[in-house]
């Protein structure tokens, strides 16, 4: 199978590329990103090194239709991974005119691109466009209950409303035109390569460097965490035996608040510190002021993913973030290109505009 991964250099759509190269033998990826703060090429030059015919790397935005045309003319696309997204929901609180733009015009772009291919093709029965897209559609959730797949929509940032928008437009090319889409709805994901402005890998590194940890209002809002890999374990499983026109939520059944989370996190780095007592992690939590619009409770009902195409996470979550936090240990050379900018210098160097 030939891929195009959109948003590939990302957290998610880099430990979705590692799975394949680990698990899918002749598949072959193009990987579509834009590059902006969060994309890093560099975190899979080890599989373009390796696998230079099964590999490329292209800059590009999915906003633009020409590039998008080009693509699937000469490459011939079996299947398209759709990640690339503005995720972040405090940078969607202060510019929400990007995940306009990326996450609802950028996806029309690119299913217009899908389906102008698809529909000329003599592959057209093997064809498959995941759209892959988060829990936060659905709102908050009281201290009981689950999101389903049939839950109502109700975002409440302009981030999780551009994905919620993004989602009606692949359902609605389904519907309208048949193509073959499938959606899935992912419940809050951590692991290797994640940015480190989001909250594990941020109070990974503040925790060792003994910097304040920020924690949102009174830290109980809960969230239901899924390690990466097993989220990308479930986009090879929906992408290979996924039914067109449905969509799958993929949890982990890990619900945690984040100040338990935070806590955790203390405790892990006070054993590798050697930290304790007075000098535990634990007294730099600091208590801010709380995000506006900040859903209380997300949790998923992952049965139907499970029951019908049989997967399962592989991953509980305190061992999963032992892992991930001795991950962040171990690629400090990483960590370092990510927070002082000297990635985008790299790129800068490496790539042009349209490499």
């Amino acid at each position: 199978m030939k891929l195009l991964v959109t948003g590939g250099a990302g957290f998610i759509g880099t430990n979705f590329i590692r799975t394949v190269f680990d698990k899918k033998p002749g598949w072959e990826v193009v990987n579509l990103d834009l590059l902006t703060y969060a994309g890093n090429p560099r975190n899979l030059l080890d599989i373009e090194s390796e696998h230079p015919d099964r590999y490329r790397f292209v800059q590009g935005d999915i906003k633009d239709s020409e590039l998008l045309h080009n693509l699937f003319k000469t490459e011939k696309f079996e299947a398209v991974v759709h990640f690339a997204a503005e995720s972040h929901v405090d940078r969607s609180i202060y510019g929400p005119g990007a995940f306009i733009e990326t996450n609802i015009v950028g996806t029309y772009q690119l299913l217009e691109a899908a389906r102008s291919y698809w529909e000329s093709s003599s592959e057209r029965p093997n064809f498959k466009f995941l759209h892959v897209s988060t829990d936060e559609v659905y709102g908050s959730l009281g201290p009981e209950g689950y999101f389903k797949e049939t839950t109502p929509y109700d975002p409440s940032s302009p981030y999780s409303a551009s994905k919620a928008g993004s989602d009606h437009l692949a359902k609605a090319y389904y519907r309208t035109y048949g193509f073959p889409a499938v959606i899935t709805n992912c419940s809050n994901n951590y692991g290797p390569y994640q940015f480190p402005e989001k909250l594990i890998p941020l109070m990974i590194l503040n925790i060792q460097e003994e910097k304040p940890l920020p924690v949102y209002g009174d830290g109980k809002n809960v969230r239901d965490w899924l390690f990466v890999r097993d989220h990308c374990d479930a986009l090879l499983t929906v992408l290979t035996e996924g039914q067109n026109g449905e969509t799958y939520n993929i949890g982990g059944g890990e619900e945690m608040r984040n100040i338990d989370v935070v806590n955790l996190l203390c405790s892990l780095l006070d054993a590798k510190l050697g930290r304790q007592g007075e000098t535990s992690s634990s007294r730099l939590i600091h208590f801010v002021k709380d995000r506006p619009g900040h859903d209380r409770r997300y949790a998923i009902d992952s049965t139907k993913i499970r029951s019908e195409l049989g997967w399962t996470p592989q991953h509980d979550f305190k061992t999963a973030l032992a892992k991930t936090v001795d991950w962040y240990f171990e690629n400090q050379d990483w960590v370092e290109s990510i927070r002082t900018g000297e990635y985008l210098k790299w790129i800068d160097q490496n790539y042009d505009e349209r490499a």
